[in-house]
């Protein structure tokens, strides 16, 4: 798995740099300092590295929603922790890239899985917003709507977002979730977090590139 994660860290790269069509393995090797015989070794191509990749993405993405969909929380800090960890999956070094957008390139028996994890994600992330409008902590409106509203916004992050720029990931996180959400409540306030979410801390913080977290300690 260490290996799979140093090829999706340079995979990553050129998912950003260049065309899903023009990439080649070779090129993928290079940048993950391997043979191309070697990179088979892992991968039997482009298109099985470009699964893995956002399966992988995937999983973490739903382990968060579970976890924050099991604390202790009102909507508002619940789907503030969702936005966070799902920023922090996708602007991450390693899986992050544009590798989510690209799933259109992938035969249909590879896309058919990610289609329904993503169409889980989905759901939960509505249900979330609906249960926050049936308590009154959210405003009334279309749960679906708002969902893809957000979902969309944090998903065309990685078109703009580069890990030289003044923010991190998790700066980048804190800010999208203050304006995502504010929208939504009922009633204005503060979303802050609490002692009871300290376990999902834990989960998003695994998804926060070293040089971000070493940035974000240094200030």
């Amino acid at each position: 798995m260490a290996r799979r994660l140093q090829i999706l860290r340079a995979a990553g790269k050129m998912f950003r740099m260049q065309s899903f069509a023009d990439m080649k393995m070779r090129e993928i090797a290079a940048a993950a300092d391997l043979s191309p015989a070697n990179l088979y070794n892992y991968f039997k191509g482009k298109h099985e590295l470009l699964f893995f990749c956002q399966d992988n993405s995937l999983d973490r993405m739903l382990a968060a929603l579970r976890t924050a969909r099991s604390a202790e929380a009102g909507a508002a800090e619940k789907l503030h922790l969702v936005i966070e960890s799902h920023l922090r999956c996708v602007l991450d070094e390693v899986e992050g890239s544009a590798a989510h957008l690209l799933t259109c390139q992938l035969p249909p028996q590879l896309q058919r899985p990610l289609i329904a994890k993503r169409d889980r994600y989905e759901e939960g992330v509505r249900q979330l917003i609906l249960a926050g409008i049936q308590s009154g902590e959210f405003i009334s409106c279309d749960a679906a709507l708002a969902t893809r509203a957000i979902l969309g916004s944090l998903n065309w992050s990685v078109r703009w977002f580069s890990h030289e720029g003044p923010l991190t990931a998790s700066q980048i996180a804190e800010e999208f979730s203050r304006f995502l959400i504010r929208g939504l409540l009922a009633k204005p306030s503060v979303v802050r977090r609490r002692a009871t979410a300290k376990n999902i801390r834990h989960v998003t913080s695994n998804l926060i590139p070293r040089s971000a977290r070493r940035h974000a300690s240094a200030k």
